[in-house]
């Protein structure tokens, strides 16, 4: 486990190895040493890799930075969550930047079936105080995990209303798990490690240095089926993830604000722009991403004899593999352009072959 852990540790570690060309050589090679262990010719002809970036990999021989992190790793009993572990976050793998690799202090399950993110900002109102304590208490019964950024305003919000009704929530880090940014939320870090967790993909000794911010959003926005957005001017880096979720087609929710209020500026333009559902209450909520059990309605007569194309036999088939597929899934494994798979969906949708299901999950009936 060692050696292979050194391994992906320095992976994370090559010049101009990031996680798109991770992820892109975990899928060729399967085990991170192979990777080193491949010849400058098969990397290169690798497409998303080419000549400079298999010379960078080929080049590499410091791997006293991954000796150096495992030790950190093992003194402070820290989890680690590789891109092809069982434990890793799968939301991210429909990501198409997953991070290769995370470091994770806590004991929430990372892939429970109902995950939220609630994010804002660090200079909230009083109304937006009120409306996430609100709607976390009345998310209590739901049992759903609330993942936030651990920053001021309304992030640590979430993070305390979750731990005062005893929902686990995870704090997503932008700097290692060496430290905790800012300083003020070292105790309440110290409560979610015992009901959450933290997670991070930054190495120990890493800053909270201003880029990597935009990182660390990426996976709030990717490990979550839905976004809420609470209060936001139109710039920062709230907006950052809910464009983020948006492009991972992730459900992306906004509580609206009056007109005049430049603290809710961002969530009122996410929502006229159509880049988010308004957002009223927690039962809004529930019923959007299909949490509560609804009486069953009768099924309509399947068509007898449905003449299917050859491409909506494609999706069919996809279909068939599982109870639900995300529409990701589909686009990856059909090969199908997404006009061509907009198009069958909605006629086999017609043929009452198949059903939509909120967070962009699809179904055979």
């Amino acid at each position: 486990m060692t050696n292979d852990l050194l391994y992906q540790i320095a992976l994370t570690t090559i010049p101009n190895i990031g996680p798109v060309q991770a992820k892109i050589l975990v899928h060729h090679f399967g085990d991170c040493q192979n990777i080193f262990k491949a010849s400058t010719k098969e990397l290169e002809n690798l497409e998303g890799i080419g000549t400079i970036k298999a010379k960078c990999i080929k080049n590499f021989e410091d791997f006293s930075i991954a000796e150096d992190e495992i030790t950190f790793i093992e003194k402070y009993k820290i989890e680690t969550l590789f891109l092809k572990d069982a434990e890793y976050p799968q939301r991210l793998l429909n990501c198409y930047d997953p991070p290769t690799l995370l470091y994770y202090r806590g004991n929430a399950n990372l892939n429970v079936s109902r995950i939220i993110n609630i994010i804002g900002t660090r200079n909230h109102t009083d109304y937006g105080r009120q409306v996430t304590e609100q709607l976390i208490d009345e998310l209590q019964s739901q049992q759903v995990l609330i993942v936030s950024g651990l920053a001021y305003g309304i992030d640590a919000i979430a993070h305390k209303a979750a731990v005062q009704n005893n929902l686990q929530t995870v704090g997503v880090l932008a700097h290692g798990l060496d430290t905790i940014y800012p300083p003020q939320h070292t105790s309440l870090a110290k409560q979610m490690v015992l009901n959450g967790g933290l997670l991070t993909e930054f190495r120990k000794e890493t800053k909270p240095d201003k880029h990597n911010f935009p990182r660390r959003n990426r996976i709030v926005a990717g490990m979550a089926d839905a976004t809420i957005v609470v209060e936001t001017a139109c710039k920062g880096g709230s907006m950052i993830t809910a464009e983020l979720a948006n492009g991972y087609n992730r459900d992306v929710f906004a509580f609206p604000g009056k007109v005049t209020d430049a603290k809710s500026a961002g969530c009122n333009h996410l929502i006229k722009n159509n880049k988010a559902v308004l957002l009223q209450d927690s039962q809004q909520l529930i019923e959007t991403l299909g949490w509560i059990s609804k009486k069953p309605k009768r099924k309509e007569q399947k068509e007898l004899f449905i003449s299917l194309t050859n491409d909506e036999q494609i999706l069919v088939d996809i279909l068939k593999e599982k109870e639900t597929v995300h529409i990701d899934e589909i686009y990856i494994k059909s090969g199908l352009t997404s006009s061509t798979v907009a198009a069958s969906m909605l006629n086999l949708e017609f043929q009452n072959v198949l059903v939509s299901l909120p967070g962009k999950m699809y179904k055979l009936l």
